[in-house]
């Protein structure tokens, strides 16, 4: 792979948690810390493309002066980021854990303890990478991921096609030192017609072969 393979590409990248808040101090999130999202936006800058990272919070910060960060909290405010970002971008990476749901009305205030129990309503948040799915146009290439527990190839597939993705980046809990927190990372890119399996690595190596195997595809 050429150092500036992807000159005159634009990428778009999402990284890191959404937070939907309950209330003015309460939030529901997950353990996203953005690593690996932010990684491949590193990777994807020294090898010449144009990236746009829209970030949901983290403490990371992009080194690369090529990458322009746009930071949002809620999955409302991502989807919006990158639908406005969507359409100039050559290839689309939706490497954020982006919440299922959000309450159905947040509170103005915050919320008192009373009684044993408290009941929120939730209601489902949009699909960023289904919705844009729609919109994709053919000379556009999309990357998903899935972070799966249980019939974890079945499930990643089936995100692969409902999404209208080129290839889905699949992990699971069940493998050491992969997911959320850690530095590395074990994972498994399904396509439509082929599936590849990577050892456990660090974050920067896994971003490396992600990125090595969208530029065989988009150069085929």
């Amino acid at each position: 792979m050429l150092d500036k393979s992807f000159n005159g590409r634009k990428v778009i990248l999402t990284a890191g948690p959404t937070y939907e808040p309950i209330d003015p101090v309460r939030f529901i999130g997950n353990h996203s810390t953005g690593k690996m999202g932010f990684a491949l936006a590193e990777c994807f800058a020294r090898h010449g493309a144009e990236v746009h990272l829209v970030a949901g919070p983290t403490n990371l910060k992009a080194q690369d002066p090529a990458i322009e960060v746009t930071h949002v909290t809620t999955a409302d405010e991502m989807y919006e980021a990158v639908r406005r970002l969507a359409p100039a971008a050559d290839i689309w990476v939706f490497a954020a854990a982006v919440a299922d749901y959000k309450p159905k009305a947040a509170s103005a205030k915050k919320i008192k303890k009373a009684g044993d129990e408290l009941t929120i309503e939730l209601v489902k948040n949009v699909d960023i990478a289904a919705a844009l799915g729609k919109e994709k146009r053919t000379d556009q290439f999309s990357v998903g991921f899935a972070l799966e527990t249980d019939n974890e190839t079945v499930n990643a597939r089936e995100k692969l096609q409902k999404k209208n993705l080129d290839m889905i980046v699949l992990n699971s809990l069940n493998d050491p030192g992969a997911g959320f927190k850690h530095d590395t990372n074990k994972i498994t890119i399904i396509e439509q017609e082929a599936t590849t399996a990577f050892e456990l690595k660090s974050k920067t190596e896994v971003a490396q072969d992600i990125v090595n195997l969208i530029w065989e595809r988009v150069h085929a």
